[in-house]
């Protein structure tokens, strides 16, 4: 196993992939890692699906214009469950009870993480899809450093037909997929890509 610098160091975008299968126990290994991810209140609102049928993932043609998704011996497509907005206050308390809270206001006034369900309840559709979005985009991350560590590839994809994806797994309508990611062995080796200078990233230090 690789440190987690070399495994930042080392990711690419994969878009070609060896046919060796990968092994049940480390997809397992895999959403495991994007299970102990960090959510907002701890909500866990990100699912997957796992997709290794050769059927199911040349269906999957029909909703990318990116055919090496499908040529990859695993797909997870990656999921956000909207009603797990409605577990805040169940989260709040198993934090409470973690004594996650301690040393912050939060420990002291109860008032205040039921102000914060409260402003949870009354967002729109789009705000809980985006929140719920920037949560699943750190569970995602951790599959993919993950992959590296474990000596696969993976390709975030966001060029595919959402609703048609939906239609295909056949998921209930709570869940919206945000993104599907391919997984194997790679069988190229990308140089790194040009990245700016760290001194256009950070815009002033106060």
């Amino acid at each position: 196993m690789m440190e987690l610098l070399k495994a930042i160091q080392s990711r690419r975008s994969i878009r070609k992939f060896k046919s060796n299968e990968v092994p049940d126990p480390v997809i397992k290994e895999l959403l495991d890692a994007a299970r102990l991810a960090p959510s907002g209140s701890n909500l866990q609102a990100t699912r997957f699906v796992v997709i290794k049928s050769p059927v199911e993932r040349m269906k999957l043609k029909e909703c990318t214009p990116l055919p090496f998704v499908a040529h990859a011996p695993v797909i997870i497509a990656c999921c956000i469950d909207r009603e797990g907005m409605g577990n805040t206050r169940v989260r709040y308390r198993e934090l409470m009870e973690a004594q996650a809270f301690v040393g912050t206001p939060l420990a002291d006034d109860p008032t205040l993480m039921e102000a914060s369900a409260k402003r949870r309840s009354s967002m729109d559709q789009a705000a809980i899809k985006a929140y719920l979005t920037l949560n699943a985009a750190i569970a995602i991350e951790h599959i993919v450093l993950r992959a590296v560590d474990l000596g696969l590839g993976s390709c975030w994809i966001m060029m595919f037909d959402s609703a048609k994806t939906k239609s295909m797994l056949g998921l209930e309508d709570r869940y919206d997929v945000v993104a599907l990611l391919p997984i194997g062995y790679p069988d190229q080796s990308p140089a790194a890509r040009p990245r700016l200078p760290l001194e256009e990233l950070v815009l002033k230090e106060v």
